[in-house]
């Protein structure tokens, strides 16, 4: 959703539930407006480790700070997570839109109008709009009742500017969804990636990244027989970034065990979850 709204992919994508972890920003300019989007991860009610307590901090944060506040769901259904979050969002009504994406899969009509009814039941909103993200279908009007409702002010942000992520945190987060799509059940949460060494010679880009794992069972996996699974992910990450910056990459992986990263504060702060 945010990749579509601000028109370049800043945010990874993956079919997995909560592979957002920090919180990207993202700008768009239209005529003399200007709106700056925070996407946060995903509402998650596990808390034991000390990851998703930041998660969940940073979108309390969020929502706390936000003029506008985007509940997205998919169009086709409602979750038991979705009134969970629209419960926990129902104070705001004021300032929420309930955004139903993937609605160019609902076909016919009036099957977009009973899941429109159905919303507008279940939750408080103050408008709810079908989009499709990956089809950039009907996001002027999602981008109209945004603007419609911002304060006046000036422009925070310089016009080209469109995300506060750096070449470093893309590159890692890139790397990271081709981790996502390559494995599967549980060690795709139990992994992050780390850019240990970023440079330019010879005409390329130069990129050392370490991924580090929970567990010491997961390094078989991620690596794969004969280093397949590792090769794969390669490939699919430097064709990708070479795409998106616009030159030559040479990169070089390497998988590492550091035992519960995920609920170690000094961990997560080493591996610069603080930023979220």
């Amino acid at each position: 959703m945010l990749n579509a709204l601000v028109g370049e992919k800043i945010s990874i994508v993956s079919r997995k539930a909560h592979t957002t972890r920090h919180n990207t920003l993202g700008v768009i300019n239209r005529g003399g407006a200007q709106a700056v989007f925070i996407d946060t991860p995903g509402l998650n009610r596990d808390r034991k480790h000390a990851l998703h307590r930041l998660m969940a901090k940073a979108i309390h944060q969020a929502i706390a700070d936000a003029d506008v506040i985007l509940m997205v769901t998919d169009a086709a259904r409602l979750t038991a997570e979705d009134r969970r979050l629209g419960s926990m969002l129902e104070q705001h009504a004021d300032r929420t839109i309930l955004v139903l994406n993937k609605s160019d899969a609902l076909t016919r009509r009036t099957d977009l109008l009973a899941r429109l009814k159905d919303a507008s039941e279940a939750f408080h909103c103050s408008a709810f709009v079908p989009v499709s993200a990956a089809k950039h279908q009907n996001l002027d009007r999602l981008i109209g009742e945004i603007l419609n409702r911002l304060p006046e002010g000036p422009a925070l942000f310089p016009p080209g500017f469109v995300t506060d992520k750096d070449t470093r945190f893309r590159i890692a987060e890139t790397i990271r969804e081709k981790l996502l799509s390559a494995l599967h059940q549980e060690v795709p949460y139990g992994l992050t990636v780390e850019i240990e060494h970023l440079d330019r010679a010879e005409g390329r880009l130069i990129v050392h990244a370490m991924i580090w794992l929970g567990k010491d069972g997961h390094k078989a996996i991620v690596i794969g027989k004969g280093g397949r699974v590792l090769k794969a992910v390669g490939r699919a990450a430097r064709i990708e970034l070479a795409r998106a910056l616009g030159e030559s990459v040479h990169l070089e992986l390497w998988v590492k065990v550091r035992a519960n990263w995920s609920d170690s504060e000094r961990e997560l702060k080493n591996l610069g979850f603080e930023r979220s």
